[in-house]
């Protein structure tokens, strides 16, 4: 494992609100930091291939605190558990970005669930992959689209194609 953290995940990690530090600790939790997201892409993909609409309103609950909150539910596993385990920092509390995916979250899940319960299943599979499709690029590659939706209409515009270049900003 490198004792660095690649320019592009740093902007990217920027874009999320994360301050970024070279702290070995911190370098250690980066990869971790995409967990929360991979949990929520799996249970809602889940949800959606078996149109079961109980994980999927569990998941509208969890997405909204993780959007009312600083800590998304999630984060207690790596928190409590991971991080001991391998001498990492803790997860960063979520910025105003990474709150507002997860704000954004919890309406899309509940349209999921709703399409699902009046019958509108196209509608319900197309939404489903369509959030499993944005949860899993953060999730692989660290690039929040939410994120870069909040900084082009209200934040820091010069953190979007950093982000996705990984270019220093100028």
């Amino acid at each position: 494992m490198s004792n660095t953290i690649s320019p592009k995940v740093a902007r990217r990690l920027e874009l999320r609100g994360v301050k970024i530090s070279n702290d070995p600790g911190f370098v250690r939790m980066v990869p971790w930091s995409r967990m929360t997201f991979a949990l929520c892409a799996t249970s809602v993909g889940l949800g959606t291939l078996f149109a079961y609409t109980p994980l999927l309103w569990a998941m509208v609950l969890i997405a909204a605190i993780g959007g009312i909150t600083p800590r998304h539910p999630f984060d207690a596993l790596y928190n409590y558990g991971i991080r001991r385990l391998i001498g990492a920092a803790e997860l960063p509390t979520n910025a105003a970005p990474t709150r507002f995916a997860c704000a954004l979250a919890a309406p899309w899940i509940a349209a999921i669930a709703l399409a699902f319960q009046f019958e509108y299943t196209v509608s319900a599979y197309s939404l489903g992959t369509m959030f499993v499709g944005v949860a899993g690029i953060v999730a692989s590659t660290h690039f929040c689209i939410p994120s870069v939706v909040l900084h082009f209409l209200f934040g820091d515009r010069s953190l979007i194609v950093p982000a996705w270049t990984g270019e220093t900003r100028a």
